[in-house]
């Protein structure tokens, strides 16, 4: 699943072809997704301006300047192409994630603009499209959410508070969209890393010092990994087809019996398993 880095790519992606085009209309050729697609979205949405587009979490959401907001959720094998209105299923190097073919199969939206159209392809259907009238709605949608990791919310008081007398282990909470909103297992798993502590230390025990190490280091795995433009894990590209290259840089993630890249250590990557997810760390510096 797209952690926040690649859902990022994506909406930085949007950004530059659509903000400000008007969407034509939709083309539902599947509408069995995790959630049914909304009926009559393309009546609803056609002929509208898109006004901007955000990331919330890992959901893309495109504001249209009626008070709609159309939310693009990736799910686990969710991607989305750009290809010319002349030329469907032909080769094109504004891909997202796949190569410079547009897949022949499970292509379940198109949204046909001028002299193009976008195309949400989901083979495994875990993703959704939403749709939400007026701003209010949707800050109560995703009010259950944790604070963005890069907005000023995300600050030692608020961690120190809700991590007091936690008994779940840090790496879970981690991954607790209610505590932070976007982290995945790649990127909890880099971020515990750098910060050299145990992911199966328990959250209420994890002391200021660490507390700071985390915030700092969230904010700097993530940033870098944007920059980098995502991890290319199962075949994501950015819209011109160019691979993420963070994975290059992993310290720990896929990582098992290679030496811990952390400074004056000389442990091995070892992986275990919580809660069902791969789970790598150092063997000495994370030994804690």
């Amino acid at each position: 699943m797209p952690e926040l880095p690649e859902v990022e790519v994506v909406k930085q992606s949007l950004e530059k072809y659509i903000v400000n085009k008007n969407l034509l209309k939709i083309i539902v050729k599947n509408n069995k997704l995790r959630f049914p697609v909304p009926k009559n979205l393309s009546k609803k949405l056609s002929n509208i301006k898109i006004k901007k587009i955000k990331r919330i979490s890992k959901y893309i959401v495109i504001e249209f300047y009626n008070d709609l907001f159309l939310i693009v959720h990736l799910g686990m094998s969710g991607t989305l192409h750009l290809t010319k209105n002349i030329n469907f299923f032909k080769n094109t190097n504004l891909s997202f994630y796949h190569s410079k073919k547009i897949p022949k199969k499970h292509n379940h939206i198109f949204f046909v603009f001028k002299n193009f159209s976008i195309i949400y392809n989901d083979p495994r259907r875990f993703g959704f499209i939403k749709l939400i009238k007026k701003k209010n709605n949707l800050n109560n949608y995703f009010k259950k959410l944790g604070p963005e990791p890069f907005g000023a919310d995300f600050n030692f008081n608020y961690v120190k508070k809700y991590l007091h007398k936690k008994t779940k282990n840090i790496k879970n909470t981690l991954l607790d969209q209610n505590f932070l909103s976007g982290i995945g297992n790649i990127y909890s798993s880099e971020i515990l890393n750098y910060s050299k502590i145990n992911p199966l230390k328990l959250s209420g025990e994890i002391n200021n010092m660490e507390i700071n190490k985390i915030i700092f280091y969230t904010k700097k795995v993530l940033k870098h990994a944007i920059r980098r433009g995502g991890t290319t894990i199962n075949n994501f590209h950015s819209i011109k087809g160019k691979q993420g290259s963070y994975q290059k840089e992993f310290r720990v993630y896929n990582r098992e019996k290679a030496i811990c890249k952390n400074k004056l250590c000389r442990g091995t990557i070892i992986k275990i398993n919580i809660s069902n997810r791969s789970t790598y760390m150092c063997n000495i510096c994370q030994n804690n």
